[in-house]
């Protein structure tokens, strides 16, 4: 995405111009927005504070669904417009959002009944139209799943829906928009907004955190695609606060722990909360919590001992035949939904559905999902056709990405030929990442960090013992050589991510 070394100095020496959008925040919403408005043609910015999907578009539970949950809370078009996305998506960018059938085992006493689960699914594939969930007997879930709980086991229903690898989905996002002559800036902070002579949002006064510089950044609209930092920069307009942050935390078991060949959805046994066990990146991820996170961003989101616990109780109740125990696991990750505050108690029972508002010339977006952010993102445009008439031609049925295919095309799309000419096939570890793919992010994707490059570019931080102790020597090497690092800069970047994996990924008690 940004094949020269002096990007950054490239970007710079022309941010001064005035800009048709500038969009605040680099997650899957803001590069959603961003693609579609150099789509457009407009001249539009992108601008992220940290590293281009470092927040909750990183920690997601990486599913691109249709949300059967959202269907049983009524929330008929937001499962609808899903299914709708999922489907675009698969047929977009296959080789990073992979079809996956989801096992939904049915115990005695499944609430709600077989009867009633039987019938949302053929809701659920109305909706996506095409028939594909069925029922599966006893012994052949036995048979798929020899080490589930076996006691009061009925069957299972099984029903499609696709995972994915989030933060390649906005890099791939982003690359779209470059292409078409949009601009992107991460470790870009905007430290205040500016204001015209009527009081309205004009512009950013942007910190770029990497070359110290700083500057005032004029543009004819500004979006605010923050997520759940969004309430913090519009305390500058003295907004009231309109999110309600929902903390999800997740552990990643190895594949050898753990086998699956298609995702599991469970139900909670303390609370019937659903909760999946999902094969990704050659491990298997499972969760997801749902907890109010009020201190955000003041705490950064990080898996308690209490979630884990309970995470590990519906593990130790479905699954007993693995023994899988807490501290086997690999890694740990939480992150924060920007989920807009409503009448529910329950926080699982909170929408998930996007808010797009206005307020004093800012355009504030919040909430949403992964699965539907081109959706959102048009929705966002469509507010601004009066200030910017070139987004009336906005057509839904354009292309998403441009193309697919195996695992290496659909990460990289056109720049999957690059990856295979370093011919480094080998993969780090038992991963399907290869040393091919470090190489080209430390040349291409704009890495400033190691965790950059092990926590996002790659997923190695979540996939390997210790975040990856073992391989740091060899990634130095390619580090120092790609990026010119010296021996001090290499040891203060060791440092800072053993902090970052110690305090956000490890499975220490904190108790």
């Amino acid at each position: 995405m940004f094949h020269h070394a002096d990007w950054r100095d490239r970007l710079w020496s022309e941010i001064d111009r005035p800009w048709d959008l500038i969009v605040i925040g680099g997650g899957i919403t803001g590069a959603g927005i961003l693609r579609e408005a150099a789509r457009a043609g407009l001249r539009a910015l992108l601008v992220e504070q940290n590293d281009f999907a470092s927040g909750t578009s990183s920690w997601s539970t990486k599913l691109v669904h249709g949300g059967l949950r959202y269907l049983a809370n009524g929330e008929w078009r937001l499962t609808r417009e899903s299914l709708h996305e999922r489907q675009a998506l698969l047929d977009a960018a296959p080789g990073l959002v992979e079809p996956m059938d989801f096992l939904m085992p049915v115990y005695a006493g499944h609430r709600p009944g077989r009867l009633v689960t039987r019938l949302g699914l053929a809701v659920y594939d109305l909706m996506a139209g095409r028939w594909h969930a069925h029922y599966r007997g006893r012994d052949a879930v036995i048979n798929e799943l020899p080490y589930l709980a076996t006691d009061g086991l009925r069957g299972a229903f099984v029903y499609p829906d696709a995972r994915t690898d989030d933060v390649r989905l906005v890099l791939r996002v982003i690359g779209e928009a470059l292409a078409d002559g949009g601009k992107a800036l991460h470790y870009a902070r905007v430290d205040a907004l500016c204001r015209d002579g009527q009081g309205q949002v004009c512009g950013v006064s942007l910190h770029d955190r990497i070359t110290d510089r700083r500057t005032d950044v004029m543009a004819t609209a500004v979006i605010n695609a923050t997520g759940p930092w969004s309430d913090r920069l519009r305390r500058q307009l003295d907004g009231a606060p309109r999110l309600r942050p929902l903390r999800g935390s997740h552990l990643v078991f190895r594949r050898t722990d753990w086998p699956l060949e298609r995702a599991v959805m469970l139900f909670h046994p303390d609370d019937g909360r659903p909760m999946f066990a999902v094969p990704w990146c050659g491990a298997t991820l499972v969760g997801t919590t749902d907890l109010d996170h009020a201190d955000f961003p003041d705490t950064p989101p990080r898996m308690t001992d209490a979630e884990g616990d309970y995470i590990m109780a519906a593990v130790d109740r479905y699954v007993p035949g693995l023994g899988l125990a807490r501290d086997r696991a690999v890694s740990s990750f939480s992150g924060v939904r920007p989920v807009v505050a409503g009448a529910a108690d329950n926080p699982g029972e909170a929408s998930r559905d996007s808010a797009i508002w206005a307020e004093q010339g800012l355009v504030n977006v919040t909430g949403g999902k992964l699965t539907t952010y081109r959706v959102t993102a048009r929705e966002v445009l469509a507010t601004l056709t009066d200030r910017l008439p070139a987004l009336a031609g906005l057509s839904a049925d354009a292309a998403i990405l441009s193309g697919g295919g195996d695992r290496l095309a659909g990460r990289y799309g056109p720049h999957a030929a690059g990856v295979r000419a370093l011919e480094e096939p080998a993969t780090v570890g038992d991963t399907p990442f290869t040393w091919a793919e470090l190489r080209w992010a430390l040349r291409h994707e704009g890495v400033e960090h190691l965790d950059d490059l092990l926590l996002r570019r790659t997923r190695l931080g979540l996939l390997l013992s210790s975040g990856g102790e073992a391989v740091l020597p060899a990634v130095e090497t390619l580090c120092r050589g790609e990026l010119g690092w010296d021996r001090a800069r290499w040891d203060r970047e060791v440092a800072a991510y053993r902090e970052t994996w110690q305090r956000y990924h490890s499975l220490a008690r904190r108790d």
